[in-house]
């Protein structure tokens, strides 16, 4: 089928950095189908000052009474050799492994890791130096939009394009960076007009509650989604409540599946093969409405269009009209055509 839809399972620091509950992650987006689990790169370090505050979403979710993003984002880093249990598991799970790099070593760590493509997060578009490492490293790239306008997308394309980036090897997703994102702030259509503006593969980043969303997004044409997923929405962590369970993530590949089956394209409007043996029984053809005899010349009165349909149609109403019966006829009884002149 090649209207395949990646779906990206976004594990992302739901692990709360521990390595079982990772594993645990990984067991789920391999259940419910998903074609990524995806895992983030960073040392607290490289990614934010010690003065950076917490988003407010982040507050509301953890709710622990520190204010500091550093030591919410230290307890969650993944170390190399956490990298390569992990992609290990994966291949033990057939799923397939990927991370997001949020800085310049993560960017380093993922090309020595060699993971399938480069999903760059909506914070790093505006970042010159690691979009260059990242165009300079990776033949795939994969970029969200969140808090982006469209000069925003066409500054950051033009840097990866620039730097060795090909734009048939580059999808863009539609994103709104807040968790949960209200439905009236999702402005779905804005993936289609990314992709009609830079003539790209398009895509969508889910940060809504819920799975109707990306679903719609597959209908209108995304190509890769992007989706939170958890153990358990209550868990302490940032992400956590804007995430799916498990069984909603098993919900959601279902669906999406389904809408590209839906979404095969034949190239003409037919009946297909599973409708085409109703044909007969749903539509109709040309009946009498009294007994009528032979020799007698067909008044319009005569007729009434009955099922099954497996006679004259009534698209041939006006032919059959003052024609002369061949034989005799009871009321209601289906005509055929070799019985008329």
């Amino acid at each position: 089928m090649n209207n395949h839809t990646i779906i990206i399972a976004e594990a992302g620091v739901n692990h709360n950095g521990d390595m079982d509950f990772a594993k645990k992650l990984i067991d789920v987006a391999e259940e419910a189908g998903a074609d990524y689990v995806k895992f983030q790169s960073f040392t607290a370090d490289k990614l934010v000052s010690k003065d950076a505050k917490k988003a407010n979403y982040q507050n509301v979710n953890i709710n622990d009474g520190d204010d500091s993003q550093y030591n919410m984002l230290k307890k969650l880093e993944l170390s190399q050799n956490n990298h390569l249990e992990l992609i290990s598991y994966c291949s033990d799970k057939k799923i397939k492994f990927l991370s997001t790099a949020f800085d310049m070593d993560g960017i380093s760590l993922l090309v020595k890791l060699k993971v399938p493509f480069f999903k760059i997060p909506s914070g790093e578009i505006t970042n010159y130096p690691y979009l260059i490492k990242v165009a300079k490293n990776f033949k795939k790239i994969v970029m969200s939009t969140g808090m982006a306008n469209m000069q925003d997308i066409n500054d950051c394309l033009s840097v990866l394009l620039k730097n060795g980036a090909k734009k048939e090897n580059i999808t863009i997703l539609h994103c709104n960076t807040e968790y949960p994102t209200p439905m009236k702030d999702v402005n779905l259509k804005a993936m289609i007009a990314i992709g009609e503006k830079f003539n790209v593969k398009i895509g969508y980043s889910d940060h809504t509650l819920g799975i109707e969303v990306p679903i719609a997004a597959v209908s209108l044409g995304a190509s890769v989604i992007e989706k939170h997923f958890t153990l358990d929405k209550n868990m302490p962590g940032p992400d956590h409540k804007a995430s799916l369970e498990p069984d909603e993530l098993k919900k959601m590949v279902f669906a999406i599946r389904n809408i590209e089956s839906a979404l095969i394209d034949r190239g003409e409007k037919a009946p297909s093969k599973s409708e085409i043996k109703n044909l007969d029984i749903v539509r109709k053809s040309i009946h009498f409405t009294r007994d009528v005899f032979i020799g007698e010349t067909i008044k319009e009165e005569d007729l009434i269009p009955l099922r099954p349909g497996n006679g004259i149609s009534p698209m041939s109403w006006k032919k059959i009209i003052g024609k002369k019966l061949l034989k005799d006829y009871k009321a209601f009884s289906k005509l055929k055509i070799e019985d008329i002149i």
